[in-house]
């Protein structure tokens, strides 16, 4: 069973266009390396989510694995905001928004991402200088 680490964890659908592209903004924002990530099609994602009962046949969700802890949708991308500071923490804000409504924008989203976006074949390939912080 892999072990859940102590850097926060994105998990996203790989072979979805917004989602990569998420991934590469996070990378390139991240100055302090504290996010490490897979996708969620992957075994790594598959057998750290199952330690939370969930399974990885949501696709429509992005996680952030956290101290122990499983964020999801809205949730997750306001956390992601917070880790990454600056400006990006002001997102933090949104939490005075009532969860169902937050989760009703990103589900909205999520449902039409293929369409507005398009998705990949396969999932990503990191690149040799950030595939230390990809789990597979």
């Amino acid at each position: 069973m892999k072990k859940i680490t102590p850097q926060p964890l994105i998990l996203f659908d790989g072979i979805c266009n917004l989602c990569n592209s998420s991934v590469q903004f996070v990378l390139k924002k991240d100055k302090n390396k504290q996010f490490i990530f897979a996708s969620i099609q992957s075994d790594a994602a598959k057998e750290i989510l199952l330690q939370f009962s969930k399974n990885n046949s949501d696709l429509g969700s992005i996680f952030l694995i956290h101290k122990d802890h499983l964020y999801t949708k809205s949730s997750a991308i306001l956390r992601i905001g917070k880790l990454l500071g600056r400006f990006y923490s002001l997102a933090i804000i949104f939490w005075v928004v009532p969860k169902p409504i937050r989760n009703w924008v990103y589900d909205y989203i999520a449902k039409n991402r293929y369409k507005w976006y398009g998705k990949k074949d396969e999932c990503m390939i990191p690149t040799p200088e950030i595939k230390s912080r990809f789990l597979n």
